[in-house]
């Protein structure tokens, strides 16, 4: 990897360098995992403390209401956990036959929230620290305060434009009738209440306990469909993971029910280009990537769904070589197409990665899916829920239509890339669609170009946004842009700020003397951290 300071994007950052590294979305939350290394936790222990703490910190991301996802390396292997939720049993097609779509906000948008199980889960494998310990941050600023970082005050300004009608949101997030400004200080006692209850009775207390009655008696008075059967029947599943070699390296995401798939798929279609012979951020690389990315998206979305109903096309399918292959010649390295769906043959998020001197590597994501989720707050918990459920298709042909019991498209994904079968980086890029996309330009930024894993976070981002169309940061350079409007490309320009759009990126890598190099997202409020 080539630490170059003197690299060609804005920044103000520079890679961490240390032994024992967390990057996060917000500076408090990289602290508190970094609190956990300290005294003696592992990568798990600090990538745990990280993400209970951001349950508070943004909870215009997260909160005890999301989904998680992770994928790990124990020091000898890699491990991967789906830690979303299912579909209430009482949500069938029937149930929304007077809806035209699954709602994207209210109580029914809302699955059942599998992040505290995640949270157990990692603990009682992985773990080394008391589950209570990693609370101890989380809860301190729940209950006493913390400062809104600028970007979490902006969205939720945003997001109180929207929700603030829905169940209990505004008695939560908006004191005194407001969102709280950038440099206030808000606290959430009931959530700390909450916290505590989690911690103590390591999850049962939100699956079974006091606060899964509290939820199920909240749904019932809105008429919704969630049971406390529903959360007690939950758990959590170590999945492994599906790759995708390019060259020496592998990458590494969840199966389905996420679009990770999405990212694997266009990494093997560029296999078949000729993109090794162009330079980082030339407008042809460019140019290929989106094509790429197009072909693999248009598939995603017409056949992922929770893997246990995937009968018809499945993700061995969807990821033949030979079938990548063919969708490759179909990418015109002069002009842009508005790609078909294929025909395989059937056969709001926060991320965080974390790494300790002893060779462990974890890669964590968790979300309420779009900013603070449903919008539904249970009163006297703090708990917001998360609106999955809108990621459920009514068509009854699709592989992802609405079931009881099932998981729905997931867009939240975490990345790790290996390399003669040992660790080699753990990473993200949250932002709903953006997430795949943003897995790729990060794969093919470090190991094709050789970027550092600080100048491939500050480089200047696109996005695929339909048909024709993508999405550009205004920080590429003109040319680029207008080369790219030349090939075709129906172009929008967004500023570089517009952290959703085009995605927040966290990165650790291990570097060949077991060291690592960390990278954290200007885009975001967050920080690389280390000793």
């Amino acid at each position: 990897m080539n630490f170059n300071p003197y690299h060609p994007y804005p920044s103000r950052r520079s890679p961490i360098l240390a032994k024992n590294v967390v990057a996060t979305s917000h500076p408090l939350a990289a602290q508190a995992g970094l609190s956990m290394l300290s005294l003696g936790g592992n990568a798990v222990d600090a990538a745990l403390a990280a993400a209970i703490t951001l349950t508070v910190v943004e909870p215009t991301g997260n909160g005890l209401g999301s989904d998680a996802f992770c994928i790990l390396w124990d020091g000898k292997s890699i491990h991967g956990l789906n830690a979303s939720g299912r579909a209430p049993m009482a949500w069938s097609p029937e149930y929304f036959k007077d809806y035209e779509k699954v709602p994207f906000h209210g109580w029914n948008s809302v699955t059942v929230p599998g992040a505290v199980s995640g949270w157990v889960s990692l603990l009682e494998r992985f773990g080394k620290l008391p589950f209570e310990k990693l609370f101890e941050p989380a809860i301190e600023y729940a209950e006493h305060g913390f400062p809104v970082s600028p970007i979490i005050a902006k969205l939720w300004k945003h997001g109180a434009k929207q929700l603030a009608q829905q169940p209990g949101f505004a008695d939560n997030f908006l004191p005194n009738g407001l969102a709280p400004e950038a440099g206030e200080l808000y606290a959430n006692p009931p959530l700390a209440r909450s916290l505590r209850l989690i911690a103590e009775t390591h999850g049962s207390a939100f699956y079974e306990g006091e606060l899964a009655e509290k939820i199920e008696s909240f749904a019932k008075k809105h008429n919704a469909g969630m049971r406390l059967s529903d959360l007690a029947t939950h758990k959590a599943d170590w999945c492994g993971t599906i790759n995708q070699k390019f060259d020496d390296v592998v990458l590494h995401e969840i199966p389905p029910n996420g679009q990770g798939i999405a990212g694997l798929m266009a990494l093997g279609i560029l296999d078949h280009t000729e993109i090794r012979d162009l330079d980082v951020d030339d407008p042809k690389a460019l140019h290929l990537q989106i094509e790429a990315m197009k072909l693999a998206l248009s598939d995603t979305e017409a056949y992922v769904a929770d893997i246990d109903f995937m009968d018809r096309i499945t993700p061995e399918a969807m990821m033949d070589p030979a079938y990548l292959q063919e969708r490759a010649k179909l990418i015109n390295l002069e002009q842009a197409t508005d790609f078909k769906v294929g025909e395989p043959k059937s056969i709001g998020t926060v991320y965080l990665s974390a790494a300790d001197a002893s060779g462990m590597m974890v890669s964590f994501i968790q979300s309420n899916y779009a900013g603070f989720g449903s919008g539904v707050v249970v009163p006297e918990t703090g708990i917001h829920l998360q609106n999955r459920g809108a990621g459920f298709s009514l068509n009854a042909h699709s592989q992802n239509v609405v079931a009881p019991g099932k998981r729905p498209f997931h867009t939240i994904i975490p990345a790790f890339l290996t390399k003669n079968d040992q660790p080699l980086m753990s990473f993200g890029v949250m932002g709903g669609p953006m997430q795949a996309q943003g897995h790729l330009q990060m794969t093919l930024r470090t190991h094709l170009w050789d970027q550092d894993v600080q100048m491939a976070v500050d480089a200047p981002r696109w996005r695929v946004t339909g048909g024709l169309g993508i999405a550009c940061e205004t920080s590429f350079p003109e040319a680029t842009l207008q080369a790219l409007i030349d090939m075709g490309h129906d172009l929008t320009c967004e500023e570089p700020d517009n952290a959703f759009g085009f995605g927040g990126a966290q990165i650790v890598t291990r570097l060949e003397n077991g060291t690592h190099a960390a990278g954290s997202d200007s885009r975001k409020d967050g920080q690389a951290v280390g000793f």
